[in-house]
């Protein structure tokens, strides 16, 4: 098995749709100089009339995607940052999301939109930073954060065969990782959770980059006797409730790692529903990104993120916290 790195793992799904299905291509800004990677080499192989190069009008290409998904395409939209598609919000949402329903499914929008390098990175300060998965979950559109390389070329693969929209988030913090992969990787399912390590005590569960620090963390508390299960949902929209039920059943105890702010953020929904549905033993907690854009300072940049430190700390707290029945 050869080791696989994330960015081309992205990149090698990518080429392998295009050259199964001719209906799919991409577009976007720079595309063609694949200033993130993804489509590297694509316009040599493929052409000017797949690998299409933008202008600087999110709105307008997100909203001309839908119309060649209309017409029987599958295209893949590439935003360079995440905050791009705020811009895009509306035509994806309002229109691409909802178009196969108000049309009692007479047609279909299946358009995967791509963020490589999502989330902080380091003193790109408060417009570069965002990671605003649960934005689009909570707005009712297919969502995936892919943690590696073999879930991020499985995943970008069912989002371009899907026939609704997906949007694809791959966290800057994990774009340079690398993991052993088989000469052919598989598809992954949409809605499938991953245990990355299995564990009795506390279920963490981690979103996209936070998985390496949740297994760093597992590792250093197993030396004080605490097995942490560490458990990924990949798919945010469409999310696996039973994947997760299955850990929590095992292990009682939960808290949620999320890069998201806590406000309306994933991590609420999961405890939310883990109150709700799951048997625990003690009250869940969650660490989360604070309520606050991201400042330019890499200090304070680092203060507002969510930390191993806070994680460690916030399962030993389940651990001390038993619920009185």
């Amino acid at each position: 098995m050869a080791r696989m790195r994330y960015q081309a793992a992205l990149a090698r799904a990518l080429r392998d749709e295009m050259t199964a299905d001719p209906s799919v291509f991409i577009l976007g800004e720079d595309v063609r100089a694949s200033l993130r990677g993804v489509s590297r080499g694509l316009v040599a192989d493929f052409g000017r009339q797949r690998v299409i190069d933008t202008p600087i009008s999110e709105q307008a290409f997100t909203g001309f995607a839908m119309g060649a998904a209309l017409a029987g395409h599958r295209p893949v939209v590439e935003f360079q940052i995440p905050s791009l598609l705020f811009t895009a919000f509306e035509p994806i949402v309002n229109q691409a999301q909802k178009f196969r329903l108000m049309t009692g499914g007479q047609a279909k929008v299946p358009v995967t939109y791509i963020v490589p390098g999502s989330g902080a990175r380091r003193g790109l300060a408060a417009q570069h930073s965002d990671h605003p998965y649960a934005l689009f979950a909570q707005a009712g559109v297919k969502t995936v954060v892919p943690a590696t390389a073999l879930d991020a070329y499985g995943l970008f693969l069912s989002a371009i065969r899907d026939d609704d929209p997906v949007v694809l988030f791959a966290p800057a913090a994990v774009l340079g990782t690398r993991e052993e992969a088989p000469e052919q990787p598989e598809a992954v399912p949409l809605g499938d959770g991953r245990v990355h390590r299995a564990g009795d005590d506390v279920t963490v569960v981690a979103i996209g980059h936070l998985v390496h620090d949740a297994l760093a963390v597992a590792q250093e508390l197993a030396e004080d006797g605490i097995s942490v299960e560490v458990w990924d949902p990949r798919s945010i929209l469409p999310f696996d409730w039973e994947g997760l039920r299955a850990s929590v059943e095992k292990t009682g105890r939960l808290v949620v790692f999320d890069d998201t702010n806590r406000t309306c953020g994933l991590a609420g929904e999961v405890l939310a529903t883990a109150a709700e549905e799951f048997p625990l033993a003690a009250p869940p907690r969650r660490v989360t990104r604070a309520d606050a854009p991201i400042p330019f300072a890499v200090e304070l940049e680092e203060a507002l993120l969510p930390s191993r430190a806070q994680l460690a700390a916030a399962v030993r707290g389940v651990l001390d916290r038993e619920v009185v029945r």
